[in-house]
């Protein structure tokens, strides 16, 4: 069964009662471990897109559409996703308590909590314009996240046309380190980044498209730097 049919499921399940959508998503009813993981990093990525599409205070329909583009919703599962979203948008609990939740699912893999981060910036890009306010909701987000300011700015600099256009930033490195620590770093990241390495951890094959997006910013910050210092 896809983890769509399962998400389809669910919904049914719950019918229109209740709150928090991911402790319910954690059940035996998921089957094992690795697809209720699955299953509940989707539904925490529709119920944080679905909380963050009021903070500009108007929910459109390209924010929803925009989760259908990236996660390449079946034919026939996109009124789940739509139910999803109307159903966190209800729910009592707000916003920090699913970054709470998914920091918990993904305490020991950050990587998976960029991935997180970057959907969600994405998704706020969808209608032509990051607000303020979505800002504001992504950084506390990262916040939660444990995500160092670094990350949080890496991709930031990727999604808002007002970000620096600073290779520095992509990286997240001090201007005024030195060369060797400037490569190590450039190493670990493209390693951590790298679409195969996406992959093995068992995200949803949709953010393969955005890690390859990031490795080529990351590459093309490095090629600067290294041009700019003659290395």
């Amino acid at each position: 069964m896809t983890i769509w049919a399962r998400i389809g499921d669910f919904v049914q399940a719950i019918g229109v009662g209740g709150s928090d959508l991911i402790d319910r998503a954690l059940t035996p009813f998921f089957g094992d471990e690795a697809h209720r993981r699955a299953v509940a990093f989707t539904i925490a990525i529709v119920a944080l897109s679905a909380k963050m599409a009021r903070a500009d205070g108007v929910v459109v329909a390209a924010e929803i559409q925009a989760f259908r583009d990236h996660f390449a919703v079946p034919s026939g599962e996109e009124a789940n996703v739509e139910r999803l979203f109307q159903l966190a948008q209800q729910d009592v609990a707000g916003f920090e308590h699913y970054a709470a939740k998914i920091k918990a699912l993904f305490a020991d893999d950050p990587a998976t909590l960029e991935d997180v981060l970057d959907v969600l910036f994405v998704i706020a890009g969808s209608d032509g314009l990051i607000h303020a306010r979505e800002i504001a909701y992504l950084e506390r987000v990262a916040q939660i996240f444990g995500l160092p300011t670094c990350a949080c700015a890496r991709i930031r600099a990727r999604h808002v046309m007002a970000a620096p256009d600073d290779p520095y930033v992509i990286l997240g490195v001090d201007p005024g380190a030195d060369n060797a620590t400037l490569r190590a770093e450039y190493r670990r990241l493209v390693r951590e980044h790298h679409p195969d390495r996406v992959t093995a951890r068992g995200v949803p094959q949709e953010l393969v498209k955005l890690a390859t997006e990031r490795l080529a910013a990351i590459n093309v910050a490095w090629g600067r730097i290294a041009k700019e210092r003659g290395l």
